[in-house]
C-alpha cells in the first residue's frame, strides 16, 4: 500500500494557488441589511400560512423600511455593487411581489378559489416585470439627468404597501368576509396595473441633500411627530399614507409631462465643427 501514495517533494516552480482578495466591510453592510429584509418578507409568508395576517403585515412594512435604507447606506459607504443590485431586485420581489400576494389570497382572494389564485399571481408577476423594467432602465445612457427623479409606474415597495390597504382596514375593525373579495380583487388588480403601467410617479432619490438652516428644527419636529403617529396608531397612519399616495399620482404625471414639454421646446445644440 505504501508504494501506491509514494511521497514527493512539492515542485519549487509551481504557481501558487491564487489567493482571493477581502471584500471590505463597506461592501458586505448594505447586502446584510437586504438579506434582512429578506427574512422578513419569508417570515411574512409563514405568518400567512398561520392565519396571522397582522404581523405579517407589520413584517412587510419593516422589510420596506430596511429596503428604503439598504441603497442609501451603499452609496453613503460607497459600497454599491451589481451584486448587491441583483440581489436587492431579487429581495424586493419576494417581499413586495410573493408575500403580498400570499398574504391577500389568504386574507380574502381565497374566498374566490381560482379567480383569486389567478390575480395573486398577476400581482407578484407584475411586480417581477415591473423590477425587470427597473434593471433595464438603470442601464440606459441616454436617460436624461431629471428622468431620475421618477419612477415608470408604482415602485415595489410603494405597491406592496398600497395593496395591502384591505388588510388595514380590517385590522381597524372594517369585517370584509366573503362579501368582500371581489372587491379586494378588482383593487388590487388596479394596484399591479399600476405597478406595470408607464405612468410616471415621483421618486424622490435624488432630492438634495442639504436643505435651509431655517427648515431643520420644523423638519425634525415633523419626523418626531410622524414618527410618534406611527408608533402610536400604525394601521391609521398606513391608511393615510396609501390613500394619500394613489391620490398624488396624478400629481406626478402631471410635472413630469410638464418637464417633458420643457425638454422638449429646448433648443437642441448643435455639434461643434
Amino acid at each position: 500500500m505504501d508504494d501506491l501514495f509514494p511521497p514527493f517533494a512539492p515542485d519549487a516552480d509551481e504557481p501558487k494557488p491564487r489567493r482571493f482578495k477581502p471584500v471590505p466591510f463597506r461592501m458586505i453592510a448594505p447586502n446584510m441589511i437586504t438579506l434582512m429584509a429578506l427574512c422578513l418578507g419569508l417570515t411574512a409568508i409563514r405568518l400567512a400560512f398561520e392565519g396571522k395576517f397582522e404581523p405579517a403585515v407589520i413584517a412587510i412594512l419593516a422589510a420596506a423600511v430596511l429596503d428604503g435604507i439598504d441603497g442609501r447606506v451603499a452609496r453613503m459607504l460607497k459600497g454599491t455593487s451589481r451584486f448587491g443590485a441583483e440581489l436587492d431586485s431579487l429581495a424586493d420581489f419576494v417581499n413586495f411581489g410573493c408575500a403580498p400576494a400570499l398574504i391577500l389570497y389568504g386574507f380574502s382572494l381565497f374566498h374566490l378559489r381560482s379567480v383569486g389564485w389567478i390575480v395573486a399571481l398577476i400581482f407578484a408577476i407584475a411586480m417581477a416585470l415591473r423590477l425587470a423594467r427597473f434593471n433595464a432602465m438603470l442601464d440606459d445612457p441616454n436617460r436624461p439627468e431629471w428622468k431620475k427623479d421618477y419612477f415608470v409606474g408604482v415602485p415595489a415597495p410603494a405597491g406592496a404597501m398600497t395593496a395591502m390597504l384591505p388588510l388595514y382596514l380590517h385590522f381597524l375593525g372594517l369585517s370584509l368576509g366573503a362579501w368582500a373579495a371581489p372587491v379586494v380583487l378588482g383593487y388590487v388588480l388596479c394596484i399591479a396595473l399600476l405597478v406595470v403601467s408607464t405612468v410616471p410617479t415621483f421618486s424622490g432619490k435624488t432630492m438634495g441633500k442639504r436643505v435651509p438652516r431655517d427648515w431643520v428644527l420644523p423638519i425634525f419636529l415633523v419626523v418626531v411627530a410622524a414618527f410618534g403617529l406611527f408608533i402610536s396608531f400604525p394601521f391609521e397612519a398606513m391608511v393615510a399614507l396609501s390613500t394619500g399616495y394613489l391620490l398624488t399620482l396624478p400629481i406626478g404625471a402631471i410635472q413630469y409631462r410638464r418637464r417633458l414639454k420643457q425638454e422638449s421646446a429646448e433648443p437642441t445644440p448643435s455639434p461643434a465643427v
